[in-house]
């Protein structure tokens, strides 16, 4: 059985900063928690927090301790709330995410109505949201939404990091019949394209195709169902022990690919795995 492993498959530029971020942190500081999950990552969540590194969900929770913020970024309040108590800060919000941030801020600022192209329960997005407080925002998730948008004067777009680019053009396409003056930025992590790319590409020519990563994580079970368009033998899988030898049987090709929060040491037991399922 041949294995076809993405050459992108594992940690993104932003998601290794957070980890080696927050590793550090707590070498060093003995009281220290996150501000929600540093990565969605469970295994690795659970790592972190053997080293000490306990998840809060609200700010009341840190009582003095130092405080990660994840990957993922926080609420403009949530921030302002944090440096309000003085507290020590370990800032590991991804410096795509908060480019995402200035420029909803800016849009915001300057007037623009700012339309954000993302899921409206993803952290990431509810972080960019709140920056453009100044005036009118809306969460926008797929073309549909973006047709019902009432037309306005000016409208600024910006994208949740790990948006399809092809959503993305999409409602960009849709707005520009919305206002007289359109602004776009795109913020799709480049990281994010390569790995649809490749993902789709090598779906193409295996015949089983296994997605490895948080079933929470967004990018990740985005990459699932892009391969799944183009191999119906997709599974998405969060660790090794979920593989089923039924699924192996008669195959010759397997493709595996992982989101951009998947730490290599899962990736390498889902790859031993498949090796044991072959023999």
């Amino acid at each position: 059985m041949r294995v076809v492993l993405a050459k992108s498959a594992g940690f993104c530029f932003g998601v290794k900063r957070a980890t080696n971020m927050a590793f550090e942190a707590a070498e060093s500081n003995a009281r220290i928690c996150s501000l929600g999950p540093i990565i969605h990552s469970p295994q690795l969540v659970e790592r972190l927090e053997r080293k000490g590194v306990s998840v809060v969900r609200e700010v009341d929770e840190i009582e003095g301790r130092a405080v990660i913020i994840r990957s993922h970024g926080v609420n403009a309040e949530v921030l302002d709330q944090i440096k309000a108590r003085s507290l020590c800060v370990v800032d590991a919000t991804c410096p795509f995410v908060q480019k995402a941030q200035e420029h909803a801020a800016q849009l915001s600022a300057e007037g623009y109505t700012v339309v954000i192209v993302g899921e409206p329960e993803h952290p990431e997005v509810a972080g960019i949201f709140s920056y453009a407080r100044q005036g009118d925002a809306f969460v926008v998730e797929n073309p549909k939404e973006a047709a019902a948008l009432s037309p306005c004067k000016k409208i600024g777009v910006v994208a949740q990091t790990t948006q399809s680019y092809d959503n993305f053009r999409d409602i960009v396409t849709l707005c520009l019949d919305k206002a007289k003056e359109l602004r776009v930025y795109n913020t799709i992590c480049n990281a994010t394209t390569v790995r649809q790319e490749e993902a789709k590409l090598i779906a193409d020519q295996v015949e089983l195709m296994l997605v490895v990563g948080g079933f929470n994580s967004a990018n990740t079970t985005r990459l699932a169902h892009i391969c799944a368009q183009s191999q119906n033998r997709t599974h998405h899988v969060e660790t090794a022990e979920e593989l089923k030898a039924e699924w192996f049987s008669g195959i010759e090709t397997v493709g595996v690919t992982a989101g951009a929060s998947t730490p290599q040491w899962i990736i390498d037991e889902v790859l031993e795995r498949i090796e044991n399922m072959g023999k």
